[in-house]
Parts: structure tokens; C-alpha cells; sequence
């Protein structure tokens, strides 16, 4: 028999947490994430988040054992910008089992129909600010930093429940080898065209350059489906986690005339390192942290935005000429630039123009409660 409970106590949190584990036993592609940092994410003092939504998490247990888990999500801050009554469903893993999935999916619709929610969507982890979508093609390589992974049975769990298609994201994966080299030509004609010219995030200023991010990452995605504008809290807390593992010179910002109209923030593939520490910092994962981190040679592109009056000319361009520059300069290898919206055009041809190739897609779903 499958029974569903809210995590009411610190034990329910751990085993919650530490589900996946269960899960993902013998699967190469999973990585780990750090406990440490799963924790803060379930701690409403700590995560800003909490500050506009409700999270109510469930763990569905099966003779007394923990065999599935979910969350479900009311987030007023994405409510106010769409002017919907959309709920949310997020960190949702089961085993094969159909009646597991289903009393998670049921559990969560209860509560979404509570706050008088009309539509179910997800995944969320909590929301297009951070880790969503559904893994549905291409489940034989591991996934990059911040994206997620699942099993290819996820898929059938959802659809069978009776959701349906929402929209779909891309992963773009590219080589260093691959690039085509006629972007630089382009790229001189565009700087001469546009006068749009490139430069490195500053450290030393740190508070100052988030800030004109923050502007442009709320101007340049505010027509995006699912778009959800950060708080300060939200976008600062962001900036401190990515810190600790962001190299400024791959935080590329776009200038014109002296004022930001675009950045790319890219990240290194930390995930080959998480792979290693198995959710552990200490007491050995710290070594391999310290030491590892400079050696990656993969980057995700997590952030690629211009702002309205400078698309269609050419700017997306620059970018990928001085990443292409940077890769060379660092001795990175490989890259992903994820996730895409599959009805971007502008981004997709550009990325194409650049000999990216489409390698992931995830899903996200709806599912009516009225």
C-alpha cells in the first residue's frame, strides 16, 4: 500500500533529501549534488524564495520505506507577473511504479486545489530561475551543472497521469574544433556596424556590475514564457553561490557607449567534480574541489541575454566570437549553452550559425485542475 505525508520533521527532510541516492543506485549519468547545499535549499530562513511562495514537500512511503518524494509550489512572485493561478510541482522522484507517481501527483493537486490553483506545471525546482524541465531525450550522457537528470521513465509516470506538453527546452553542446572561424569575420563587421564592444565582469566592483546584470537579466527575459523577475534577495543570493565557482573573465558583459546591453555568464562543469564527492564536502570532497576546479576543461553557458533594442543585429555574435577567443586563451574544450526555449528562433539560429548542435531536450508539463 502507497502512503503520502508532508515532511513535518527533521528526519522527513533527510529522507527526503536523500531519496535520490536511492534512486539513481547504478546509474553512471546521475550526479550527486552537495548535501550541504540541498539544505539550504529546503530551509525557508535561508532561501529567498520562501519570502514570495508556499513549499509543502511530500515523501510517499511503500511498506514503511520512502519510494517517491515531490514538492508542491505556490509562487505568488510568478502569479503577479503572468496574472494566472498556475501552481507548481517540483523535485519529484519515483520508483517505476505508476501508483507511486500517481499519489504524489494526487497529494500535490490536493494542495494546489487548497490555494485555488487551476493549472499543475513542472517540473519546477522551484522555478525557471533554477532547475526545471524533464529530461526526455538524451539520457545516455550526464548532465551539466544545474541541469537536471531523471530517468527515462519519468516520462511515462507524468504522461500517464495525464499531463501534457507545456513547452520544450534545448541543449546545445559544442567543441572548440567545431566552431565555424567565420564568425570572427562577421564579428569585426558587426563591433564596426553596432559599436557594441565586450569586456570582463569587474570584481573589485562587485555589488555594482550584479546590479547592472540584475537590469539587464529582468529587461532582456521579461517577454520569455515562464519568465519569473528575481527579487533583489533572490538575484544577490544567486550571485554570492555562483562566486565561489564563476570565473570573471567568462562573465561576458556588452557595452554600449558605456551602458550594459547584454552579458553570458558561463560556468565550469562543476559536475565532474560533484560526480567524485558523491554529496560529501568533507572530509575528502574539499581536496577534490580545491584542487579540481581549475582543471575543468567544460563550461555551461547558463545565462545569454541582450536586450530588446539590440537583438537582430548581430550582437549574439560577439559573444560567441569571444568565447570561442576564451576557450583557446583557457584551454576549455567543450561547451553547453542550455536550456533554450524551442520557439527562441533568434537563439537557435544562432547558435546553428555557430555549429552548436542540439543534443538535450526537456519537458516541461501542464496538467488541468479545473
Amino acid at each position: 500500500m502507497i502512503t503520502v505525508r508532508e515532511v513535518s520533521t527533521k528526519r522527513d527532510l533527510q529522507q527526503f533529501i536523500r531519496l535520490p541516492w536511492m534512486i539513481y543506485k547504478g546509474v553512471e549519468q546521475w550526479v550527486p549534488p552537495l548535501l550541504s547545499e540541498e539544505k539550504k535549499l529546503f530551509d525557508p530562513g535561508r532561501y529567498p524564495f520562501y519570502r514570495h511562495a508556499i513549499v509543502k514537500l511530500f515523501l510517499a512511503e511503500k511498506n514503511g520505506k520512502p519510494v517517491g518524494r515531490i514538492a508542491g509550489i505556490v509562487n505568488f512572485q510568478h502569479n503577479k507577473f503572468h496574472n494566472d493561478r498556475v501552481g507548481f510541482f517540483g523535485f519529484f522522484e519515483s520508483i517505476d511504479e505508476q501508483e507511486v507517481a500517481t499519489a504524489l501527483f494526487d497529494k500535490v493537486a490536493e494542495f494546489l486545489r487548497s490555494q485555488e490553483r487551476d493549472t499543475m506545471r513542472g517540473p519546477m525546482n522551484f522555478s525557471t530561475n533554477e532547475t526545471c524541465g524533464l529530461l526526455i531525450e538524451g539520457y545516455e550522457l550526464p548532465p551539466f551543472v544545474m541541469m537536471p537528470y531523471n530517468p527515462p521513465y519519468y516520462k511515462e509516470l507524468i504522461e500517464r497521469y495525464g499531463f501534457s506538453k507545456a513547452k520544450d527546452l534545448y541543449a546545445y553542446y559544442i567543441t572548440r574544433e567545431s566552431v565555424s572561424l567565420s564568425i570572427f569575420k562577421l564579428a569585426e563587421e558587426i563591433k564596426r556596424r553596432t559599436g557594441v564592444t565586450l569586456r570582463a565582469f569587474n570584481r573589485r566592483h562587485f555589488q555594482q556590475e550584479v546590479e547592472r546584470i540584475r537590469e539587464i537579466y529582468n529587461s532582456a527575459w521579461e517577454k520569455n514564457w515562464g519568465f519569473v523577475p528575481m527579487t533583489d534577495d533572490e538575484f544577490y543570493f544567486m550571485a554570492e553561490q555562483m562566486k565561489r565557482i564563476a570565473d570573471p573573465r567568462l562573465c561576458i558583459i556588452a557595452e554600449h557607449k558605456g551602458t550594459p546591453v547584454g552579458f553570458m555568464l558561463n560556468l565550469p562543469n562543476i559536475n565532474l567534480l560533484l560526480k567524485k564527492m558523491n554529496g560529501h564536502l568533507l572530509p575528502f570532497g574539499i581536496f577534490i574541489w580545491i584542487f579540481g576546479l581549475r582543471r575543468i576543461k567544460q563550461i555551461r553557458t547558463i545565462t545569454f541575454g541582450i536586450i530588446r533594442e539590440f537583438r537582430r543585429r548581430g550582437v549574439d555574435i560577439l559573444f560567441y566570437s569571444r568565447l570561442y577567443e576564451l576557450s583557446q586563451e583557457l584551454g576549455l574544450e567543450t561547451g553547453e549553452m542550455s536550456w533554450i526555449l524551442e520557439d527562441n528562433y533568434l537563439m537557435c539560429r544562432g547558435l546553428e550559425r555557430a555549429n552548436a548542435k542540439r543534443y538535450k531536450t526537456y519537458r516541461i508539463y501542464d496538467y488541468p485542475l479545473v
